[in-house]
């Protein structure tokens, strides 16, 4: 007897410097599995090393961007003895741990969204380094809804949009449509639905024609600096500045500009 097939619950893709990673539970509205977080974070890791990828783009299959975490999985473990508390703990921090993963990623990472992203789904969005949304997108932070506050995607959002934006998303569960999306900055920009995977790729292609080790730098002290005061994040900047300056493609950079010709990068 032939093993039953399994479909893949994560897809990638590889062209021209660009990793597509694919989530792909489209009956479950790609929500975020033990398997999928699993998938995800096992696959980041893979690029994190992989010279040859330079953009990461983070799309989905079916109707929905990603539903959150799966809740039908989770509300299994209730019948533990400890109704759920160790593996809703090893589950949160398995999630966490992957969207850390994204922001660490030497790579820059673009969500491409072209459904609802809700719960941690949203936080998957907001814990990309760029993020293009179909017209017909959606956003919410629903949790608050089933009497379960977005805690953890709390944490990414409070990082992308103001407080009382966060706030207004947090605390009410509404959906939020993708052009509101844009005016808060939780997404960059806005297209025509169908043509966000041709726009992602695109911006993605953009940025990969760089040269990785700069934006390697740049990607690395632009979430540093976040978290220091002003006067340390002087600091640690102009130490960057001065290290990139001693790199191989910034001399090569300069005197491309300088020259008036294309420079040719070695990410070194």
């Amino acid at each position: 007897m032939n093993a039953p097939v399994t479909t893949p619950v994560l897809l990638r893709e590889d062209a021209d410097g660009i990793a597509i990673l694919t989530l792909n539970r489209p009956q479950q509205r790609n929500s975020l599995s033990e398997a999928l977080i699993a998938a995800l974070t096992a696959a980041l890791a893979d690029i994190a090393t992989d010279k040859r990828v330079r953009v990461v783009v983070l799309a989905a299959n079916g109707p929905a961007f990603c539903a959150g975490h799966d809740m039908k999985e989770m509300t299994a473990r209730r019948a533990d003895a400890d109704r759920g508390r160790a593996y809703f703990r090893q589950l949160m921090e398995a999630c966490s741990t992957m969207m850390q993963a994204i922001v660490h990623l030497p790579q820059p990472v673009i969500a491409c969204v072209h459904g609802p992203a809700s719960a941690a789904g949203c936080q998957l969005v907001a814990s990309c380094d760029l993020a293009i949304a179909a017209e017909t997108a959606k956003f919410a932070t629903p949790g608050v809804n089933i009497g379960l506050f977005c805690s953890t995607p709390m944490v990414a959002l409070a990082r992308n949009v103001a407080r009382k934006h966060a706030m207004e998303m947090l605390l009410t569960g509404d959906l939020m449509d993708a052009q509101d999306a844009r005016r808060i900055g939780l997404i960059n920009r806005l297209v025509p639905a169908g043509t966000e995977r041709a726009a992602t790729l695109a911006l993605a292609r953009q940025i990969a024609a760089k040269s990785a080790l700069t934006v390697k730098i740049g990607k690395e002290a632009f979430y540093r600096q976040l978290e220091m005061n002003l006067a340390d994040a002087y600091r640690y900047a102009a130490d960057v500045m001065v290290e990139n300056m001693l790199a191989r493609d910034a001399e090569e950079g300069i005197g491309a500009f300088i020259e008036k010709r294309t420079p040719t990068w070695e990410d070194r």
